[in-house]
Order: structure tokens, then sequence, then C-alpha cells
């Protein structure tokens, strides 16, 4: 699976507006080019004259067993790229086994995403609106509908300054809407701009605990950067942290998630599961975050050039891949099992 040759296949399928909303980051994006290349710059310091004949990527993430630990990370308004939109992309994220984490953002309802792959683990990504009994709306749908975690984005107080959308004017098209709201916002929801002012930038470590209360879920908290910070959301009830800077697409100059890991996983010390999203392309980059101790990696723009591409199909046909990898980045590395993935493995050169 070669990630950069199919991102300028559906490049080209793609309205150019589109491809830059999906692509680009804040600002001179340079935290959008820093999330790849930080990955890039660890090395591997395989074991050798290990039996890896047999090599097994399974795993369990907040009770849910798992055939491996990459994730689809939550993403918006997937109608952009394929018509059947983000009940696409479940039904290709079933297929493969994986767990897809669906956007509040979306364009289809969460209900209709349960109902294309129906027995599929999924979870419920969360904006909170500043109208709070609408949150509770989702977030009690979600429960119904079979998610098993909220995913609590935390670092989106307001929308970043993503100036490729600004040089295009970028417009939605008319009629695309906001699945999980077309009753609160009709045909006019799906303006990310005019959509991000009803989030609610007032929010608090508290915020945790009343999401876990008001749906029976746990809550995993992303967009998290500083030890400090996810040691006082692990006090706040927190069953997860998310090590992420959304993509690149809201601070630039942010740190790097592949740099901000290892003060995370410090901070949290073994107490709940840390996942890590932001430019994760190969099944090597997987396996350096299993060795600095996160429990998986989410994937976000990859899914979404596998879906522009070949829809279902294309999104099985990339998390396959990156399964691939990953058992042959392990089987390279003399590791027989993910906990086997341990920090000696990964070296920083000087």
């Amino acid at each position: 699976m070669d990630l950069a040759a199919l991102e300028q296949t559906a490049r080209g399928r793609l309205d150019p507006a589109v491809y830059d909303y999906l692509a680009g980051g804040a600002d001179a994006e340079l935290t959008l080019a820093d999330n790849l290349a930080a990955w890039a710059r660890l090395r591997l310091r395989p074991r050798v004259l290990r039996d890896v004949r047999r090599v097994d990527t399974a795993t369990t993430i907040l009770g849910t067993p798992l055939p491996t630990p990459i994730l689809v990370a939550p993403t918006a308004y997937h109608e952009l790229v394929h018509p059947e939109a983000e009940a696409a992309t479940a039904a290709g994220a079933a297929a493969a086994g994986g767990l897809m984490v669906l956007s509040t953002q979306s364009n289809r309802s969460l209900e209709e995403v349960a109902r294309h792959a129906p027995g599929a683990p999924r979870w419920f990504q969360v904006y909170v609106h500043v109208d709070h009994g609408f949150t509770e709306e989702l977030v009690g749908r979600a429960a119904a509908a079979g998610y098993s975690a909220l995913v609590l984005t935390a670092d989106l107080p307001v929308l970043g300054n993503r100036l490729r959308d600004v040089r295009n004017r970028l417009e939605f098209p008319t009629g695309m809407v906001l699945g999980n709201a077309v009753e609160r916002f009709g045909a006019g929801g799906a303006d990310a701009v005019a959509h991000a002012g009803h989030f609610d930038a007032g929010l608090e470590p508290a915020t945790i605990a009343w999401l876990r209360d008001r749906s029976g879920l746990p809550v995993l908290v992303k967009g998290v950067l500083r030890g400090d910070d996810a040691e006082a959301f692990v006090a706040a009830g927190a069953a997860g942290i998310v090590v992420s800077n959304h993509g690149g697409r809201q601070l630039d100059t942010a740190l790097a998630a592949a740099d901000a890991l290892p003060e995370v996983v410090a901070a949290v010390d073994g107490r709940v599961e840390v996942l890590v999203d932001g430019g994760v392309r190969r099944g090597t980059d997987v396996v350096k975050a299993l060795c600095m101790g996160a429990g998986g990696v989410l994937v976000g723009r990859p899914v979404l050039w596998g879906l522009a591409t070949g829809g279902a199909d294309g999104v099985r046909a990339v998390l396959l891949g990156l399964q691939e990898e990953l058992l042959r980045a392990m089987a390279l590395c003399g590791a027989v099992s993910l906990a086997e993935l341990t920090p000696d493995l990964v070296a920083r050169p000087r």
C-alpha cells in the first residue's frame, strides 16, 4: 500500500478546494509537516535471531478485542469524497476488523452508520455544543446505537486558521447536511466555519464526568500534547487519552504527536489507555508508537484517500495494507506480539 500514491490518485478525483480542505493544515502548516517528519526521525533497533514464524497483532482496547491496534480516526464530511459517505467508511472498517470513531460532523447519522456495520466496534467523537441539551441528546443516541465509548475533542475551542480554505473561499455543496443534526440545523448545517460557532469554548475537566454520566459510556480526551493535562484528565475521570494536534489543523507550530507521546505516556503511567494520531502512514510508524507506550493509533487522511478512490473497498484496502505492514515490521523487529514492542526498540538519533 503506497499511501503517497493513493493520495495523489484521490487528489486527481476531488475538487481542488475539497482536497485542500482535507489535506491542509493551519497557517504555514509546519505542524502538519512535522507530524510526518517526527515518526521518520525515529529509528528502530531490531532484535534478530528470533523465531517470528507466528506474529500476532491482536489487542484489546477499552475492553474491545481488535485484530490490530489501528483505528479509524474521526474525520468530518465524508460525503465530500464519496456519495455513500460515512456508511461506506464504516462498512470498509468493519470488513477489515477495525474500530471506527465517528465524527459528530458526519454527513450520515450515527444510527445509519451503525446499521451499515452491524456488530462492528465503534466509538463516537464529541464536540460539546453551547446547547448542552443537544449534546446530551447526541451522546444518549450514541449509547443507544451501540457506540461503546465517547471521544471528547478538546483542542477546538475556536477553529484554526486554515489558509487554504480562505484562499479557496471554501463552500460545501448545497444540500449537504450534518446527519446528526439535520433537524436542528437543516441543509445549512454543513458549513464548517459557521458550525464551529456552536461549539462550547468554555469546557473544563469536569466536562469529562458530565459526558460519562449523561451517556453511561467511558470518555477519552483527544487533542492532548502535555503530561500535566493528561494527568488532570485522568484525575477527572477520563478512560483514555488521545495524543493529537488535530492533524496539524488547529495550532500551527504545536508539538508533533510522536514527540508529545512519551511525556503523556509517562504522566498517565499505565492508569488508562493512551492512543495517538497524526502522521501515521506506515506499519513502522505503528511499531514506533506502540514501543513508546501507545496502546493504539488512529489513522485519518489515508482512510479518506481510500474512500475517495474505492469507497468501502478502498477503506478496507488501506486498513489491511497497514495491518500487513505492521505484521512485517514486527517480524523484522523480532517481536511476535504487541507486548514485545518495548521502548528499547526505538532510538532518537542525535
